[in-house]
């Protein structure tokens, strides 16, 4: 079966070019001479045999994809286990902070040996809690996402131990594709990885923030029309458009309330004006008093003044002059003299007051009630 390729960078290719160095130089030291002894070639052999199995397992195993299903099952119980130490309850997810890189492989022989640097020791608490101060001083969860150059959101985020900031997802592309883990910023090596959620809580608070200044918004505005429906403005224009509103209102309530039947609603109107005549007429009644001799002096040199010669009933003179043998009685009408100074015939008034359904007529020409006085 035919295995992947192995990809290496220059730490690598470095390092392994040494390590066969080493290896060509202990196994020429292998060979038996006579100046030797077995001691040292066994510390030789052991010597080699920790290289090699430092090269296996370090720089070949991780890129090979082997089919032994003993090596699946123990990578999916190391994965298992990681995630629910990572990861306890759905809800601690959105708000835990965890590190997402499993537990370090075994130290190798060589490494054991002191013949090759063991790997660094895993960042405690304090040290992510620098990374992550660093990481917040310069701004990264606020800004775009370095790979995809999309805004972080709700999306999940990872913080890597060199204090940068990707989307979790875009950083697993990156590692797939490149063969390699390495960071994009600044192509550091071998580096651990821990789920934040700062870009989270940021976004919360953004979207917090606009609502509330939009639902501040619309209170003030909504305030600010009741209030000028009850204040009116000083502008020219404001103000008449501010009266023509309250009349419209006014008018628009007035239709709303008043009745459907419209015949109905004039005659409504016709008795409320002749009760109002009514009450008006009791009150002039009430306070008009007889007129007495220098009221009616003073009536009939008003009578004169305004030279009334018509009757305004008949249409016809007031006093017509006597014929030759003919009496000045049977050819001159009576006239009648009104308080409100007002002149007519006797027989003209008489017939008006006859034809009258109210119990005290009023004057024919000011609709005023009246005492008479025959002149």
């Amino acid at each position: 079966m035919r295995s992947s390729p192995v990809y290496f960078g220059s730490a690598e290719r470095g390092q392994t070019a040494s390590f066969l160095s080493l290896l060509h130089t202990g196994s020429s030291r292998c060979v038996p001479s006579h100046g030797l002894a077995s001691k040292a070639s066994n510390k030789l052999v052991i010597t080699s045999a920790a290289f090699q199995d430092h090269i296996t397992r370090s720089l070949l195993f991780p890129h090979f994809s082997p089919e032994d299903p003993l090596w699946k099952c123990k990578w999916k119980s190391t994965r298992k286990r990681v995630e629910v130490n990572g990861l306890q309850t759905p809800d601690q997810q959105e708000e835990t902070e965890y590190v997402l890189d499993s537990a370090p492989p075994p130290l190798t022989l060589a490494q054991k040996l002191g013949l090759v640097a063991s790997p660094a020791e895993k960042l405690t608490e304090e040290d992510w809690t620098r990374v992550k101060m660093r990481s917040v001083h310069h701004g990264d969860s606020a800004q775009p996402c370095s790979i995809c150059r999309e805004e972080f959101h709700l999306h999940p985020q990872v913080l890597l131990s060199c204090s940068h900031v990707y989307h979790r997802a875009c950083l697993q592309a990156f590692e797939r594709f490149s063969g390699r883990k390495c960071c994009s910023m600044c192509r550091k090596d071998q580096y651990e990885t821990r789920v934040i959620h700062d870009a989270a809580h940021l976004f919360r608070h953004q979207c917090a923030t606009r609502l509330q200044a939009c639902w501040r918004g619309c209170v003030a505005r909504k305030r600010y029309r009741e209030l000028r429906k009850s204040f009116c403005p000083k502008d020219k224009r404001l103000r008449r458009q501010f009266f023509e509103a309250k009349l419209q209102e006014l008018n628009d309530s007035f239709v709303r309330y008043c009745h459907t039947d419209t015949e109905a609603f004039l005659s409504e109107i016709n008795r409320s004006l002749s009760s109002s005549r009514r009450v008006f007429e009791q009150l002039k009644r009430k306070h008009i008093s007889e007129p007495q001799e220098d009221d009616w002096d003073r009536i009939h040199s008003q009578v004169i003044q305004r030279g009334v010669k018509d009757c305004p009933i008949c249409l016809t003179a007031l006093s017509i002059a006597p014929e030759a043998g003919s009496s000045s009685q049977s050819q001159r009408r009576h006239t009648v003299t009104l308080s409100c100074s007002h002149l007519f015939h006797q027989i003209c008034l008489e017939a008006f007051e006859s034809f009258s359904t109210e119990s005290r007529p009023s004057c024919p020409l000011c609709r005023s009630a009246y005492y008479k006085k025959l002149t």
